[in-house]
This record gives structure tokens, sequence and C-alpha cells, in this order.
């Protein structure tokens, strides 16, 4: 298979596999997308789920956000970790959001990643999945996944993010970045990988990772 024949198999792949595609993580706009993508780093997106309503039950807008303090804040969130830096960051970027943008959330990357405790990652993940925006967000499976399929060389997510954009078409980022994400997460995780359910990674998948799989296997 040529690299333009293998990116087709995979698009069609997750297409056929997750024609709808459902957002990991509940919110209802985008303020509520940005703080719970900020409650997700280095958490899961079930944890973040189960705290997200408790905050925004209290303060759904950055204007309620600011009324409460960041220790009030940080006891709410406290489950999902970090929650000394992700409350002093909720709190100052709400505070941002109110004198610089009257309380709405910007729609550009360059603007969002000026925000406290906002990263590359959430605000690529901001634009793509509250405006529409395309970007290609990539966490810990697409970088696997980019590896695995042989698209990235998997040195570090900056080099697996350009090389998603050069392969994949601008049109299909945002959806594609979701459909690998749910993909990874239930055909191809990094723990208990089971390459024969794996459809991707076995039809396409790069040589040395598909060795190194039964070679594993075979000294269990």
């Amino acid at each position: 298979m040529t690299k333009a024949e293998k990116i087709d198999f995979t698009i069609t792949t997750l297409r056929d596999i997750y024609p709808s595609i459902p957002v990991p993580l509940d919110h209802k706009d985008p303020y509520t997308l940005l703080i719970a993508v900020l409650l997700s780093a280095q958490s899961t997106d079930v944890r973040v789920n189960k705290i997200t309503p408790l905050l925004f039950e209290r303060a759904d807008n950055p204007y309620d956000m600011v009324k409460m303090s960041v220790e009030e804040i940080r006891e709410i969130i406290k489950p999902v970790g970090l929650s000394p830096m992700k409350s002093k960051g909720i709190y100052g970027l709400s505070k941002i959001l109110i004198d610089k943008y009257e309380g709405e959330v910007p729609q550009d990357i360059a603007l969002l990643e000026e925000l406290p405790a906002v990263g590359h990652k959430t605000a690529s993940v901001v634009v793509s999945q509250a405006f529409g925006i395309p970007a290609f967000p990539v966490d810990t499976h697409i970088h696997r996944l980019m590896y695995r399929w042989g698209f990235s060389n998997g040195k570090n997510v900056v080099q697996t993010e350009k090389d998603a954009k050069r392969l994949f078409p601008k049109e299909l980022w945002n959806d594609l970045h979701l459909q690998i994400i749910w993909y990874g997460r239930e055909y191809s995780p990094a723990r208990g990988w089971d390459l024969e359910k794996d459809i991707i990674t076995k039809t396409i998948g790069r040589k040395t990772v598909i060795e190194a799989y039964y070679k594993t296997k075979k000294t269990r």
C-alpha cells in the first residue's frame, strides 16, 4: 500500500466505525468546554465529567466563577488532580475573559494560549469543538497511533500534529482527531492491546511495531 492508500484506508475505516462522533467532555458552550478541557489535563474524561456538573452548578460562566475564591474552586475540582494550578487558572482566565473579551471565549488559538493554564492542545480542542474551526489537537492516543500507523516518527506531539495536518485533508481534521481518540481507546490502547481487534494497525501498521507486538506475545 502506498502512503496515500494507507491514509484513505484509515479515513474510511474510522468513518465506518464512527459515523457519528461523540464529544468526550460534557459541556454546553465554549466557556464550559474550555474549563472541562483545562480540567482534563493529566486526568480522565470520565473523572472530569463527574466533577464539572458540581462546578457548573455553582458557576457556568466567567462572571459567576470569579465570585468564588480560588480555594472554593480548588475544593470542588480536587478529584481531577493538579487542583492548585487548575483552580488558579480557572479563576485567572475567567477574570481575563471578563476584562478583555466581555465574558466571551475568543475563537483564536493564539489568544486562547495567552490565558492562564491554557496550552496549545486545550486551545486547539476549544476552537475545533466549540467553533468548528479546523484544528488537530494531539493527545496521547493520537500520538501513539500516528506512530503505530507509520504516519509520524513519534518524537514529540508538536511533530505529530504537523504530520497529521500535512497528511489529512483540512476539512476532516475536526472529525478525525476525535475518531482517532475513540479508536485508540477502544481498539488500540497502550496497555492490553489486542492487534487482532485493531484492524487499522494490523492492515497498515509500522512493520517494527507489529514485529515487536508478536515478539512480546511469544515471550509471555
